[in-house]
């Protein structure tokens, strides 16, 4: 097989790096980064979530996700609040003004994305969602062997 994958790979990249530059002139409208409509979007018609919780349901890395809801929170889009049964955790919601950003942002990036995909039958969502799927196990097997400590043989 060689390097046949690294074309696959290259290939995927470029779609999701294609596809952020589609839906970003929205989102840059606005005045906000791809992370940061990331948090909008996930919160959006939610109560709030803790950190664990929308750093599992996001594309933000752990050690991102604070500094993005530190620059949504200065712009008063979010508030965070103390958990109460945990000092160390914090809850994450959506101020009015972040509410509105939601309201109008999001339907017009679901739009976008529909006119996009538009071409594609459920076939073609189900042939890619499968290798996606197939994929995305296969990392995560990985990163399940790899992330145990490895015994040592004397």
């Amino acid at each position: 097989m060689g390097e046949r994958y690294l074309k696959s790979v290259r290939l995927l990249a470029e779609c999701l790096q294609g596809f952020e530059r589609f839906s970003g002139e929205s989102v840059r409208r606005c005045g906000l980064t791809h992370a940061q409509f990331d948090i909008i979007a996930t919160l959006g018609n939610t109560p709030g979530m803790m950190y664990k919780e929308l750093g599992d349901k996001t594309l933000i890395t752990k050690g991102t996700l604070t500094g993005v809801i530190e620059r949504l929170e200065a712009k008063g889009l979010v508030a965070r609040t103390r958990s109460s049964d945990d000092k160390r955790s914090f809850s994450v919601c959506l101020t009015p003004a972040g509410e509105q950003v939601f309201r109008d942002v999001f339907p017009v990036v679901i739009e976008q994305g529909r006119q996009l995909f538009a071409p594609y039958s459920d076939t073609d969502f189900d042939e890619m969602d499968g290798a996606l799927r197939k994929l995305k196990q296969l990392l995560t097997d990985r990163s399940a062997t790899t992330s145990q400590p490895q015994k040592e043989e004397f």
